[in-house]
């Protein structure tokens, strides 16, 4: 049985004693509800893939508590030091050269030379990090290729009976998972867009890419041609509603309308969202793969999903959409 435990300072002890003891623990972040164990235990570890039903072939996330629990794991380049100095703590992962002789656990990496790492800003989390005195692995908490849990309801809907503990923080703050930024080779690559923006790293560092394009064989969590995906198909770019559909709106709904006949403020409550009524992106996007879960019942044929901006944290967003949308 899932127990969804509100966070104070008894049940941080408690899910940091866990952490230590092998156990996997649903933790808040500032991102997502990410699934942690502790990155050192293998057999730790293993129960995260298989609670997730998470390829093993697909990287984790290491999260730890600053830039220099970091350099312990990793070999940080000057792009490295000036990135972390600017975005950390915060919604921002670095892919660098993993050092030997870790301890980090091999199911981590996936077998890569590479090792993802992130210090993240949420004090929920940190406060775990501390007391558990380990890494700690966390992808997001959900069954893999759903949309990401950011409730603590949405985390145990999807795992069920994989997971016995959730550290109940709220809703995350942005909703979507962090930027990961490839600094492994010779040119700046952001794998998977995120809050932090191709534009806010350009202000530090020259000639950033992004190719977040489909990998067979990821080195960073995201790159699955199918992902984020709720059981019902999802269209893009809508500009109406066809019969048996759902809406996720952005914006005005002034202009659509339903294909039968009629305004899409006749549909019912059941079937209608709207990331943001003002067209906020921020908003937009921490309220994203909630309101896709909210609309994912099989009395809906699909969902529409009206356009959304390729600006800011909006290119985030498409990418995610797109994904969620793949047949």
């Amino acid at each position: 049985m899932t127990r969804i435990v509100a966070a104070n300072k008894d049940s941080i002890s408690e899910a940091a004693a866990m952490l230590r003891d092998g156990k996997i623990v649903v933790l808040p972040t500032e991102t997502v509800y990410g699934l942690g164990a502790n990155a050192l235990d293998s057999e730790a570890v293993a129960k995260i893939f298989e609670a997730k039903n998470r390829p093993n072939f697909n990287p984790l996330i290491v999260h730890v508590m600053d830039k220099d629990s970091a350099s312990a794991l990793v070999e940080m380049n000057e792009e490295a030091h000036k990135i972390a100095d600017t975005f950390w703590p915060g919604a921002l992962t670095l892919i660098l050269p993993r050092k030997e002789n870790t301890g980090v656990s091999d199911l981590v990496t996936a077998g890569l030379s590479t090792l993802a790492v992130r210090v993240p800003s949420h004090k929920v989390m940190r406060e775990v990090i501390k007391q558990a005195g380990v890494p700690i692995a966390a992808p997001s908490a959900n069954n893999s290729g759903e949309p990401s849990a950011t409730t603590p309801a949405h985390a145990a809907q999807s795992l069920g009976d994989g997971v016995s503990y959730v550290l109940a923080a709220g809703a995350c703050d942005v909703g979507l998972e962090s930027t990961v930024l490839d600094l492994s080779g010779d040119i700046p690559i952001i794998l998977r867009p995120g809050v932090v923006t191709l534009e806010d790293i350009k202000n530090y560092l020259e000639n950033v890419e992004i190719d977040a394009s489909t990998k067979d064989k990821p080195k960073s969590p995201g790159q699955l041609l199918k992902h984020y995906a709720p059981n019902i198909p999802v269209r893009l770019n809508a500009v109406d509603v066809k019969e048996g559909e759902a809406l996720l709106a952005f914006g005005s709904i002034k202009f659509m309308g339903l294909k039968s006949g009629g305004p899409v403020k006749d549909m019912p409550t059941s079937a209608f969202r709207n990331l943001s009524e003002n067209a906020d992106l921020n908003e937009a996007a921490k309220n994203l793969f909630m309101m896709l879960r909210d609309l994912d019942k099989p009395e809906h044929k699909a969902i529409a999903v009206m356009n959304i901006p390729d600006e800011e944290i909006g290119v985030a967003m498409n990418e995610r959409l797109a994904r969620a949308a793949q047949k």
